[in-house]
């Protein structure tokens, strides 16, 4: 039987140690599944791993992209089964370990499947967007998907803000005269493995103030010329991302650097909020506090056959 050990939680509560703890007692290697650790120009903002961590335990799709590739989820899913298929041939045990849960469903249930759109959809959409902005966007799909615009409102609005995501949503809408959302959910792939999925958290109150000494750590790392350096490229998708997106606003003259870095801790603490709800809704999720003895968590990998 082929396990893969899924480390789930908000960002900042230490799946990262976990993933390491338990890729070396199992003796098999982590696959990374945060969509912002791919690029090799983020370091410090995206808390990638650090070189001890990294030699601690073998790690793939750590800083393999540049943020000027288009590196799309279903692009991931194949890359990430490929690469699992693999190790699965010398090892029981893979251990999938990251915040993103759009990339970590896609792995453990695959990417659903759109309809082909005629390229003329996207370029009217894009003329479109070009000419009226996000907020043209935004209406479009609530007025083509009110259902799906609802969810993104309440799980994940960020999404809202991401013209690229946006422009997709709105071609598969026009392109296929269908909600986006219908397409969603549609199947789920066989998969070669059995996922154990381990939930990390803590009380809120704990969990904010992890968020905050991280934040703070980032600073003094060298996030501000981390950011300085890929300022003049702020448009990219891969930069739409809390703690670059405050700091370009700091650049930009409209925050001071010390609101700039309160907005980071602020915007951080709400996306860890999203990223539980997310989480939380897979009730095979066997949840552990962040302080639970490692081998505690140990025992219920091995309980589990």
């Amino acid at each position: 039987m082929k396990h893969l050990i899924t480390i789930v939680g908000p960002t900042a509560i230490g799946k990262t140690a976990l993933s390491i703890i338990l890729a070396n007692h199992f003796q098999c290697e982590i696959i990374s599944c945060d969509s912002r650790q791919f690029f090799k120009e983020m370091t410090i903002g995206t808390a990638t791993p650090t070189a001890t961590e990294l030699a601690a335990a073998p790690h793939h799709f750590i800083q393999n992209k540049s943020i000027f590739e288009n590196y799309t989820v279903g692009d991931f899913e194949k890359d990430a089964i490929k690469k699992i298929d693999e190790l699965f041939l010398i090892n029981d045990y893979v251990i999938l370990v990251g915040g993103s849960g759009l990339y970590v469903n896609a792995v453990l249930k695959g990417f659903d499947e759109f309809p082909e759109i005629d390229p003329s959809v996207r370029e009217a959409v894009n003329a479109q967007y070009e000419k009226l902005g996000i907020v043209y966007l935004q209406e479009q799909l609530k007025t083509l998907d009110f259902a799906y615009f609802e969810s993104i409102t309440k799980e994940n609005p960020q999404t809202l803000q991401n013209p690229q995501r946006m422009m997709r949503f709105l071609e598969v809408c026009i392109g296929a005269a269908r909600p986006y959302s219908s397409f969603l959910n549609q199947k789920t792939n066989e998969r070669s493995f059995t996922p154990i999925l381990i939930g990390l958290e803590a009380e809120r109150s704990v969990m904010y103030n992890r968020i905050n000494q991280r934040v703070n750590i980032m600073m003094n790392a060298g996030l501000l010329a981390e950011a300085k350096s890929l300022y003049k490229n702020k448009e990219l998708n891969a930069l739409q991302t809390v703690g670059y997106r405050e700091l370009f606003s700091y650049f930009d003259g409209d925050f001071s650097l010390e609101f700039a870095i309160e907005e980071i801790k602020k915007n951080t603490r709400r996306f860890a909020k999203r990223q539980l709800t997310w989480f939380k809704r897979d009730e095979n999720t066997k949840w552990f506090d962040f302080e639970t003895p490692y081998t505690t968590i140990i025992d219920y990998v091995n309980s589990i056959k």
